[in-house]
């Protein structure tokens, strides 16, 4: 299965240089990240997004 996702030019960019710093195409990294998010248990994921959230609070503010 396929799935398109818009990113801003600025999450593009992101996403870009984190997947080359870790020698992995985006591509990878995101099919990585959503296999690893679909194996987490439903608790502790929701313990990741609530940590993630609170920490990256400012920065998701300044780049909606």
């Amino acid at each position: 299965m396929k799935i398109s996702v818009d990113l801003s030019q600025d999450e593009a960019k992101q996403l870009k240089d984190f997947s080359e710093h870790l020698g992995v195409t985006s591509e990878d990294l995101v099919r990585l990240a959503l296999k690893n998010l679909i194996g987490y248990p439903q608790e502790d994921f929701q313990k990741a997004v609530d940590y993630v959230l609170r920490k990256n609070k400012e920065l998701y503010r300044r780049l909606s």
